[in-house]
């Protein structure tokens, strides 16, 4: 998505959880936040080699303790991210749209519509995410601890 919007497009734009003056900015194409789409997607390719690197033969050549820290600590971020450790998230969304914790006046409907789109896009797909890196990084460990297993080679007749 963040590729898509580097490149022009709008998927979602509308629907990400920033503060009004923020949003303006995004959907003007702001030259920020352009070079930003830039930056995630490329961290969103690097992580595809990451989890390549879990489960690819080539992977084997990356320091296991590396690859084992980068999967847990995107698997934990992401999972708090869900959950609303980092301000967006299921707990907060819930606790917004309950009226527990009042929207900004300024902006209070915008700040409810936002919550939803969270509640049931954002923050599920964080949740997905995290645990599909922190189980990455538990079967890569799993796998580390296990001795390799040598193939015999067949010899030719």
């Amino acid at each position: 998505m963040k590729l898509a919007q580097a490149l022009g497009a709008n998927a979602l734009a509308d629907k990400d959880p920033l503060p009004p003056h923020l949003r303006e900015q995004l959907l003007a194409r702001d030259p920020l936040f352009v070079a930003s789409h830039w930056l995630l997607a490329g961290a969103a390719m690097v992580g595809v080699i990451v989890a390549l690197a879990t489960v690819r033969p080539w992977g084997a050549r990356v320091p296991r303790r590396l690859l084992l820290a980068i999967t847990g600590t995107l698997g934990v971020f992401m999972i708090a991210r869900s959950i609303g450790v980092l301000g967006f998230g299921f707990v907060g969304d819930v606790l917004l749209l309950t009226g527990v914790r009042p929207p900004p006046v300024e902006h209070a409907s915008l700040a409810r519509d936002l919550a939803r789109w969270d509640l049931l896009l954002w923050s599920p797909f964080f949740l997905l995410w995290g645990v599909c890196w922190a189980t990455a990084g538990w079967r890569l460990g799993r796998a580390s601890r296990v001795a390799p297993v040598r193939r015999c080679e067949s010899s030719t007749r």
